[in-house]
């Protein structure tokens, strides 16, 4: 009997310490927002790099719009809730470093998917947004040539003025048109929210621009949108992919759009952070995820 005790304790113990070992590392994914289906993909990925490590609780949060306060009260949460690290896509690079420091104080690991705050992290995993802008401004330019127009207004759709992945592919989008004839006028903001992109890609045509650029999902919906509504005489280029941006190229209202990979964001976050809560060194520069360039002829 004793030793048959002896047996019924032991499996019990390796059962309780199997079950710790196979939730052993909590991980948190927290993105701008809930709206652009981008999320949804580097929410694939992560939770794709979880199944495979074996030993993570994985969940994804994320405001209902882009918030800052509401990001950060979601980081304060996740530490609150035992997260070990956080995938963190910031809305705004400075907004969130105090909640940052707080979680770090905390022992928890900053992993940053898709946009960097301006805090030191453990890896980030992003598109060179500046590159891919100026190859959206180089596409834009290209399919004006072919139309014939070498000159006149572009309007830019940005999502705000703080976030560093958009506001770095504007930056890259209007180098592309230095020393051009084409004049880029003062750039306008709507949060990433269709309707709202939309509403100023209308006054935009209105004001006579050739081309247009959606700097995000949200923005270039709104502004496909706004050029199948006008009859398609302006052309336009935009950042993301959807089943409404395809449906959008596929249709003519866009010429191209700039495909991130946001599932390889989320798997390769998720691994990283893996690594280093299991104590292995990973490296901190940034690495770049890759773009493609969706038109009519690769949907």
């Amino acid at each position: 009997m004793k030793a048959l005790r002896f047996v019924l304790v032991l499996t019990l113990i390796l059962g309780i310490s199997a079950s710790v070992a196979a939730a052993a590392h909590k991980v948190t994914l927290i993105t701008m927002d809930q709206m652009d289906r981008h999320w949804a993909g580097v929410d694939e990925g992560a939770g794709k790099a979880a199944k495979e490590a074996g030993n993570v609780t994985y969940n994804w949060t994320a405001p209902d719009v882009k918030d800052d306060a509401k990001q950060i009260e979601m980081i304060n949460n996740a530490v609150a809730g035992g997260a070990n690290a956080i995938l963190l896509a910031a809305n705004g690079p400075d907004a969130v470093t105090e909640a940052l420091k707080e979680a770090v104080a905390a022992g928890v690991k900053i992993i940053y998917v898709d946009s960097p705050a301006n805090f030191p992290a453990e890896a980030t995993f992003t598109t060179n947004n500046e590159a891919a802008g100026n190859t959206a401004g180089k596409e834009l330019i290209k399919a004006l040539e072919a139309a014939g127009k070498t000159e006149g207004k572009i309007g830019v759709v940005n999502v705000n003025a703080a976030t560093a992945s958009t506001v770095a592919r504007e930056k890259g989008f209007r180098a592309a048109f230095a020393g051009t004839k084409f004049s880029i006028l003062e750039t306008q903001y709507g949060e990433g929210d269709v309707l709202k992109s939309k509403e100023i890609a209308d006054n935009f045509i209105t004001q006579g621009v050739v081309g247009l650029f959606g700097a995000n999902e949200g923005s270039s919906t709104g502004v496909g949108n706004a050029i199948q509504e006008a009859g398609g005489a302006v052309l336009g280029v935009g950042f993301d992919q959807s089943d409404a941006l395809r449906e959008l190229i596929e249709n003519g209202h866009l010429i191209a759009t700039m495909a991130q990979n946001p599932d390889v964001m989320g798997y390769e976050g998720m691994k990283a952070a893996v690594a280093v809560l299991g104590g292995k060194t990973v490296s901190k520069n940034p690495v770049d995820t890759g773009v493609t360039v969706l038109t009519k002829n690769n949907l």
